[in-house]
């Protein structure tokens, strides 16, 4: 196989601007969070950048995509270190090494997303632990049946264009796991904890956006027919998921806003995202409506339910990438996808039941595994602060530093008892 010099240029532009998704979703996270946590909101998702990255050169990358080691549930160790890559080494007619960093990337930003159901109340260094520990035994493995030679769910025929089931199901499921085992934060339900910089949330979501069209038409690997279709479609999305969230805020509330918009962006590209490749302009359209509709609707559920999911990770992430993922079923079009046609395209049912299948059982495997994971950590090291330092506020008490001057926003940052 011979490199690709043109898809060789547009996967290395690709890959910086999924790199840069992790900082802007530094900042989107870091404005939804009241203003004594915004340092370590930030810090979760940039510490996630080396901590993923050691993980993935070391055995993150070979176990997610190096030769199937049996049926097609992982992959082998043969390029444990990065073994056996050279210079010449080409994967997708790109460089492997290129390869390996895009596919890095997706794994970082991946855990990075998970930080957001704990806000405000773990501890940074049983996050540090838990992060290498969960990219080789959830990440990894849903990566290599996803997308790796072999994978069971390829081989099954489930469709996955750029991360619905790898990364948005995956982060969602596990950011449920890891709220249920911290519990909710010192006055969920009874007190207000609104976003308190909604610029960074707007801003991050900008850099997201931005970086969102490396993620999903760098999966083409190739500049092409294909990657200019999944490049109109992930702006489609991403402008009716906007639309469709301001709607029902505009019926339901009254009055539509600035977070509402940012969020139903996201809801619309995190749709968008394992079906990019495989819908039309139209069917991204109808991808990012629902999504932006459903989950304007799915973050309050965990008022009802109990879980106090600080940054709705699961009602935006895990629901929209169900929602994505599902439609495939219905709006893949052969004319886009070549081969596979959903419901609506005369495809029949067969792809809609694939599609189903794989929701479930990666939403069952990354929840359970998670959930033993940070468990484990909160048995062993505490995953959660204590109530002292929670109150105190956690930037001051996880890192001796604060945003803001003393006093700004209404918050002293002493410990209780201090001077």
């Amino acid at each position: 196989m011979q490199i690709d010099p043109a898809a060789t240029a547009w996967l290395l532009a690709s890959t910086a601007l999924v790199l840069l998704m992790t900082p802007g979703l530094a900042i989107f996270y870091g404005g939804m969070v009241r203003s004594t946590g915004v340092l370590n909101m930030i810090m979760m998702s940039f510490i996630a950048i080396p901590v993923v990255t050691v993980t993935w050169l070391l055995a993150g990358y070979s176990l997610a995509f190096g030769a199937d080691a049996g049926s097609g549930l992982i992959g082998n160790l043969d390029h444990l270190g990065l073994a056996n890559i050279d210079l010449a080494a080409v994967r997708s007619n790109v460089p492997e090494l290129l390869f390996v960093t895009f596919q890095l990337a997706f794994a970082i930003l991946t855990a990075a997303l998970v930080s957001g159901a704990i806000a405000d109340r773990a501890r940074f260094s049983a996050w540090i632990v838990f992060l290498p520990v969960w990219t080789l035994l959830v990440y990894a493995p849903v990566a290599h049946w996803v997308w790796g030679p072999g994978g069971w769910l390829t081989t099954f025929g489930a469709l996955d264009y750029a991360g619905g089931l790898v990364v948005e199901i995956v982060s969602g499921a596990s950011a449920l796991a890891l709220a249920l085992v911290l519990g909710p934060r010192i006055g969920f339900k009874s007190e207000a904890m609104r976003p308190h910089n909604l610029p960074f949330v707007l801003l991050g979501v900008g850099l997201l956006w931005f970086g969102w069209f490396g993620f999903n038409a760098g999966s083409a690997f190739a500049v092409d027919g294909k990657a200019a279709v999944i490049f109109l479609n992930t702006l489609v999305a991403g402008c009716l998921g906007m639309l469709g969230w301001l709607a029902v805020e505009r019926v339901r509330d009254g009055r539509p806003t600035t977070f509402g918009a940012a969020s139903g962006v996201v809801a619309g590209l995190v749709a968008i995202t394992p079906s990019c490749g495989f819908v039309t302009p139209i069917g991204a359209a109808v991808v990012g409506t629902v999504a932006g509709v459903v989950c304007s609707y799915a973050i309050g559920w965990k008022f009802r339910a109990g879980y106090d999911d600080s940054l709705d990770v699961v009602g935006v992430h895990f629901v929209g990438g169900v929602v994505g993922t599902f439609l495939i079923g219905l709006l893949a079009a052969e004319m886009v996808s070549g081969g596979p046609s959903g419901l609506f395209y005369g495809g029949g049912l067969t792809q809609l039941g694939k599609q189903s299948l794989a929701i479930v059982v990666v939403a069952v495997f990354a929840f359970a595994v998670s959930y033993g994971i940070a468990k484990l950590v909160d048995i062993t090291l505490g995953f959660r602060v204590t109530r002292e330092d929670e109150l105190a506020g956690i930037d001051f008490t996880q890192h001796a530093e604060t945003a803001y001057a003393e006093g700004v926003h209404g918050h002293q940052h002493k410990r209780p008892g201090g001077l």
